[in-house]
């Protein structure tokens, strides 16, 4: 998205009075990088991945499944529509560099050694879109209202800082409690700067379907209550002109219209109701795509390759429900998923079986902990699996036959020395005469092909399951209440990790509703580990870190990993231009552009069709 001017403004900064409310033994700068330097310099005059040059203009529409009923994405009512771009945020994250951020709302920045403190110098000419300066008073507020009343991520995420206050005309500081967290800059960098004055008149806890007021890029224009919305092109957007501003945002329009599911969608693409569809069915991909405008070229499909981390997709347990809270019996149940049968005649061989919550990526445990993480893993013997020293995991394989004898005997013994055994074909606990039965919670009936299988090798073990799908709104009550089996469940993972990870992980947020620990982990010895991947001084003592924390999370099987791909897929109506560099976090969609030409020899075809 966007950033800060030029060397030649940092160095005016410099001789205003605005930096003598700031520590001046700490130097100004323009961005934060979270282990070792920044790729980019202060004059950089746009990323590597953007095409300055783009042209401004056109309409593209896409499609989403689910609905909407409100503008607000910061609280945990409603289900809000995608609107992120009419926010700026203090500064912007680098797509091909592994946790940097430069200066946007914010044109410098400044933190000691030590990272105790954060401060920010705003600039002068960031607006909203009613041109209202953004002040400090206003991300003073934001931090505060979000922390106050957010969504319970919010506390999680900024959960140590102290306090924000002012400390010049334009200058913002954010002092932190004690302790070593070294990502706070960088996470108060991406703090979202709402308006002040407009939230003050209006009850922030709300749902509301008011067109809220932003200062980025776009704002909203048409929309249709869980059926659209665009987004209008802010022509005289304040930061157009800022390095991370270039070759960014360059549709007039983006028009989303929403589907109830997937079979749905994918038809109304090719159909032309909208122009650009990832997607995330092997299915889909292998079988969906094969028809006349893509024969003919006027609709491409692309696979992107990317190196971000792959994150985590598996069936998750609730552990909050006695059936679960042995990782015996969590043990025993990925022994009925059968990835290699799945992956040959579900997936069109597409996929990779994900065996870390870090896949594809350095930060993935592999072999046997090293004498780092064993610094970090000793003195937690006892409190963590055995065999986190003695075994690399790896989760159950087959030979893709269909035929898991081998696999089912293993998970049986598990259930027999788990204290489950065999009645009239059931598993039961003999101590309470309760069977072994649960059921499992879907968003998407995409999900039901993966599960059934599943449910149908359960059912050799005596164990019996339910699948329920459930529409976007039950779904999500269901799982702020934590009213769950198993879920299929996700959690994105970057190349820096940090304090998302008390949310995913932490005893903290293993019972606060709409938290991201839909396991309900409460386990100290990982929250320890958790504060040594926040805590890390450099990239080899967070890869250590991380490494020792993936460990952990594999043998305690809180999950039965599933699968990912190695590259995202976009079929695409054939009008958009694109960059000719993809960074290490993939291709980035909001630097395409239309170009006319295309466009126009697109509706000329489509007119001589008709005719």
């Amino acid at each position: 998205m966007l950033l800060f001017k030029s060397i030649a403004l940092a160095t005016t900064l410099l001789l205003t009075p605005v930096a003598a409310f700031a520590d001046s033994s700490v130097p100004l700068s323009h961005g934060i990088a979270m282990h070792g330097d920044l790729k980019y310099p202060a004059d950089f005059p746009h990323f590597d991945y953007v095409n300055p040059n783009a042209p401004k203009g056109g309409k593209t529409r896409r499609g989403t499944i689910g609905t909407f009923d409100s503008f607000n994405p910061f609280i945990i009512k409603g289900n809000p529509a995608s609107v992120g771009s009419i926010y700026d945020t203090l500064m912007v994250n680098a797509a091909d560099e592994a946790f940097s951020e430069y200066g946007h709302v914010a044109e410098s920045v400044q933190m000691p050694e030590d990272r105790s403190w954060v401060a920010f110098t705003l600039r002068e000419n960031a607006r909203w879109h009613d041109d209202t300066p953004i002040s400090v008073a206003d991300v003073i507020w934001t931090f505060n209202t979000l922390v106050e009343k957010g969504t319970p991520f919010y506390r999680f995420y900024y959960g140590s800082v102290a306090e924000a206050i002012k400390t010049g005309p334009r200058t913002v500081r954010f002092n932190f409690k004690p302790g070593d967290n070294r990502e706070l800059p960088l996470i108060l960098g991406q703090l979202p700067v709402l308006p002040k004055h407009y939230w003050e008149a209006r009850d922030f806890e709300a749902t509301t379907l008011e067109p809220p007021l932003g200062s980025g890029p776009y704002k909203i224009g048409a929309f249709e209550a869980g059926r659209f919305i665009e987004l209008e092109r802010v022509e005289d957007y304040w930061a157009r002109d800022l390095p991370t501003a270039r070759g960014i945002d360059n549709f007039d329009v983006i028009r989303t219209e929403y589907y109830r599911d997937a079979t749905i969608a994918i038809e109304a693409f090719k159909s032309g109701e909208f122009d650009v569809r990832a997607e995330n069915s092997s299915k889909a991909w292998a079988t969906a795509y094969d028809f006349k405008a893509t024969q003919n070229g006027w609709v491409k499909t692309e696979e992107f390759g990317h190196n971000r981390s792959s994150g985590m997709q598996a069936f998750a347990f609730n552990i909050r429900r006695d059936k679960f809270k042995n990782p015996q019996v969590r043990q025993a149940l990925a022994y009925a998923f059968d990835f290699e049968w799945s992956n040959k005649n579900l997936f069109y061989g597409q996929y990779t079986q994900t065996r870390s919550f870090f896949d594809n990526s350095e930060l993935a445990s592999t072999d046997l902990p090293d004498a780092h993480e064993l610094a970090l893993l000793e003195p937690l013997r006892g409190q963590i699996p055995d065999a986190v020293f003695t075994t690399e995991y790896n989760p159950p394989k087959t030979d893709g036959s269909g035929r898991l004898r081998s696999n089912l005997r293993a998970a049986s013994k598990i259930l027999d020395a788990a204290g489950w055994v065999i009645k009239d074909g059931k598993r039961i606990n003999p101590e309470t005469g309760k069977p072994l039965e649960f059921e499992v919670l879907l968003v998407s009936p995409l999900f039901e092909r993966i599960v059934l299988p599943f449910a149908q090798n359960l059912e050799k073990l005596g164990v019996f399951i339910t699948v329920r799908t459930v529409d976007p709104s039950q779904y999500q009550n269901r799982l702020e209440g934590f009213d769950f089996d198993m879920i299929v469940g996700s959690w994105g993972q970057s190349l820096s990790p940090g304090n998302e990870q008390r949310d995913f992980w932490g005893s903290d947020s293993a019972n606060r509703s709409g938290g991201r620990n839909v396991v309900g982990i409460k386990d100290p010895a990982i929250d320890t580990l958790i504060e040594h991947v926040i805590a890390a001084k450099d990239r080899a003592a967070l890869i250590t870190a991380v490494k020792a924390l993936d460990r952990v999370l594999q043998w305690n099987h809180f999950v039965i990993p599933q699968f990912h791909a190695t590259y995202d897929r976009f079929a695409y109506w054939d009008i958009f231009g694109k960059p000719e560099v993809i960074p290490t976090r993939g291709v980035q969609p909001n630097a395409w552009w239309i170009e006319p030409r295309k466009q126009q020899a697109l509706a000329d075809h489509l007119q001589s069709a008709q005719d």
